[in-house]
């Protein structure tokens, strides 16, 4: 297997550090295919032959969680969507969604991508929390955001922002019930007031309205579903009618929470914490959603009920505890918002069937 990782200089909106995947990671997530013939019989099979498959299996198993940890995991990738959301004939709007940075102070390669960002020149941020994962990472997040937090943005915070991440066992994703473990509280005070004081909007259980690139948006968020703190009913009802276009956002994507925004009319929803499923077996897709949302929405583009659009991040970053990234590499996303075609009947089948087309650069 050759592994190839590619450092090149940010030309026009092309973020800086791409990587070469192996097949068995395009984003196709093509299948396995595998032949077998019988020869009218079944072979024997030596014992060198079956110690010679183990050890073959056991070296694939290492390169695969060196891969996932050294490479992956800092092949970043700007991902690029059309969502048509807004009225027909409406200017185009341009979002960067940011989810799950978490950041520790010492990852300078993930700061330097993050840089790069406002490069992009979007008219809009969008933050869907996790951004910590250590006491001292705020100046981290405020550096590495920059120029960024000059723009217009909106933010919610999510688990570990307000708890530092803790070991888990693996499994424990698999069972949605399973008891919360929280570690040392972190300083989202000060992230907050670093966010607020250069100009973005802090969305917990707040409505907000705002006019960016000519275009007037009704918003409103809430706190992280995840840890049970979510409290809809404070942002709850229809938004500003006088709006052109009406943003939900929310840490955790729990289905509670977007059958609320839905109800009440929200054009797109934004949400992060899914990490893309982190693990993707290519053929099968995500693992895990670690929340009650749909394998099938697990990252991207789908459509909520008969009118709201959602998308939720695969994110930036991993737990310090969970280091890697296999077929799902870290992510920000360039949404493009234009104007929504006429309407026609609802053919949303509940599988997440996207609406938007997308690109990875």
């Amino acid at each position: 297997m050759r592994l190839t990782l590619a450092v090149r200089p940010l030309e026009s909106h092309h973020i800086f550090i791409a990587a070469e995947i192996p097949t068995v990671c395009a984003e196709t997530h093509a299948p396995f295919r595998e032949g077998v013939a019988y020869a009218g019989q079944m072979p024997v099979i030596s014992t060198s032959a079956v110690r010679r498959t183990a050890l073959g299996a056991a070296g694939a198993a290492v390169a695969g969680i060196g891969y996932a940890t050294l490479i992956e995991r800092n092949a970043f990738v700007l991902r690029e969507a059309t969502m048509p959301v807004l009225a027909p004939g409406s200017p185009t709007l341009r979002i960067l969604h940011v989810s799950d940075l978490h950041m520790m102070p010492g990852q300078q390669l993930k700061q330097q991508w993050l840089r790069e960002l406002d490069r992009l020149e979007p008219d809009l941020v969008v933050n869907t929390g996790d951004n910590l994962s250590h006491p001292k990472a705020v100046p981290a997040v405020v550096q590495s955001l920059g120029a960024l937090l000059a723009r217009p943005g909106l933010f919610v915070f999510g688990s570990n922002d307000y708890f530092a991440p803790v070991p888990k066992n693996p499994l424990k994703y698999f069972k949605k019930d399973h008891r919360r473990v929280y570690g040392d509280p972190l300083p989202w005070q000060d992230l907050r007031a670093a966010f607020t004081e250069r100009g973005w909007l802090d969305l917990t259980h707040t409505r907000r309205d705002l006019e960016v690139a000519g275009i007037r948006i009704a918003s409103a968020g809430v706190d992280d579903p995840h840890l049970q703190r979510d409290r809809y009913d404070t942002v709850a009802g229809a938004p500003n009618q006088l709006a052109q276009l009406s943003i939900g956002v929310t840490h955790s994507p729990e289905p509670r929470v977007l059958d609320r925004f839905a109800e009440d009319g929200y054009d797109l929803v934004l949400a992060g914490h899914t990490h893309g499923g982190q693990l993707v077996v290519p053929g099968y897709g995500a693992l895990v959603t670690n929340c009650g949302i749909d394998k099938s929405r697990v990252k991207g583009a789908s459509q909520w009920g008969e009118h709201t659009q959602l998308h939720v991040s695969a994110g930036i970053g991993t737990s310090p505890w969970a280091p890697y990234r296999f077929c799902c590499r870290p992510e920000a996303t360039l949404l493009t918002l234009v104007g929504a075609p006429p309407k026609r009947p609802s053919a949303d089948t509940g599988h997440g069937v996207s609406a938007s087309e997308a690109v990875a650069r």
